[in-house]
């Protein structure tokens, strides 16, 4: 089994919401970025590490978007892949994009319309639904949280 981690990154710019997609070779259809697990390493924190090394950006896990199974054909052989998506917050630029031909910033709508795989446009549906609770529950008790420890 092959562990994909699956970034479902977003920013807040300009008073609204943009998610990230990518587009692997010039010849590919636009997807969510996504990367092979490596041994030892968490799914979560793949994520981060393909957002720093392969996108560009820094970027924080917030929360579990999605889980989905898959297959894919190696060297005439069907490996089954284990896709598991995370909500990820954009913090900031670290480089430029080193293993993705094109990344885009979209409003939701145009995101969605971008993507051609049915099951990212799900996952990027169920992220945006993560970050709306996220946003109205656990961001408050966070920002409570921190207020109180710095004695405001």
């Amino acid at each position: 089994m092959v562990l994909i981690s699956v970034a479902c990154i977003f920013k807040n710019s300009r008073g609204k919401q943009f998610w990230l997609v990518a587009k692997p070779k010039e010849d590919a259809d636009w997807e969510l970025p996504r990367v092979a697990v490596r041994k030892a390493e968490s799914s979560a924190r793949a994520s981060i590490r393909m957002a720093g090394e392969q996108l560009g950006v820094t970027a924080k896990v917030l929360e579990e978007a999605g889980r989905a199974g898959g297959a894919a054909l190696v060297n005439n052989k069907t490996v089954p892949q284990r896709h598991l998506y995370y909500l990820l917050i954009h913090e900031g630029e670290s480089g430029e994009p080193l293993m993705f031909n094109k990344i885009a910033w979209l409003e939701y709508a145009k995101a969605v319309r971008k993507l051609t795989q049915k099951r990212d446009r799900q996952m990027l549906k169920a992220a945006r639904e993560e970050l709306k609770v996220w946003t109205r529950v656990k961001k408050p008790a966070i920002d409570e949280k921190e207020r109180k420890a710095s004695g405001k």
